[in-house]
């Protein structure tokens, strides 16, 4: 398996690779990925794929976003969306593209990464809840367990404060979970 950066020309197979992987929410995250895509600027952001035989099987992406801190507004990452084809999961190849995306960012000025998922799966990375460590979450329609953070070596103790979603989580309404009754 090969992880490396996202190129041009695999647009089309990430955004079949969210399709599948996310069934009916799907082309939500597949439309949110193509607008992240769009705010991706050298250093303050990263988009890793991995290909095996030739073929995207996994998507992984780190965003801009901002912490609310009192001495002053903090540049973080986001950790989303994250996907693998069906037919790969449970194989290593989502560990394995957290864990190079994480090793990148940990060289970079990035002192924190925040992410909404699952506390079982992401704990392996070093992920714990942002409540407990003194950050507030944007939205209180996302669990408490589900928000989660990843201190990295720029980390500096004062930098605590409210997650601030960058603008394509809102446009495409991927922040949280929506109560479904209707």
């Amino acid at each position: 398996m090969d992880l490396r950066e996202e190129a041009p020309g695999d647009t089309e197979a990430v955004r079949r690779l969210q399709l599948q992987a996310f069934g009916d929410h799907g082309t939500v995250v597949a439309d949110l990925t193509d607008t992240l895509r769009g705010n991706l600027v050298p250093d303050r952001g990263l988009s890793l794929v991995a290909e095996q035989a030739g073929q995207v099987v996994g998507h992984v992406m780190f965003t801009h976003s901002l912490l609310d801190a009192p001495r002053r507004l903090v540049d973080v990452q986001v950790l989303s969306p994250l996907a693998v084809t069906p037919d790969h999961q449970r194989q290593g190849v989502g560990s394995a593209l957290i864990q190079r995306g994480l090793k990148i960012l940990a060289e970079r000025p990035v002192p924190l990464v925040f992410l909404e998922g699952d506390p079982g799966y992401y704990a392996r990375f070093g992920f714990v809840p942002g409540g407990e460590r003194g950050f507030r979450k944007p939205s209180l329609r996302i669990p408490d367990a589900a928000f989660q953070v990843l201190k990295l070596p720029a980390y500096e103790p004062w930098m605590t404060g409210t997650l601030v979603y960058s603008q394509p989580f809102w446009q495409h309404d991927t922040v949280g979970l929506r109560d479904t009754d209707t």
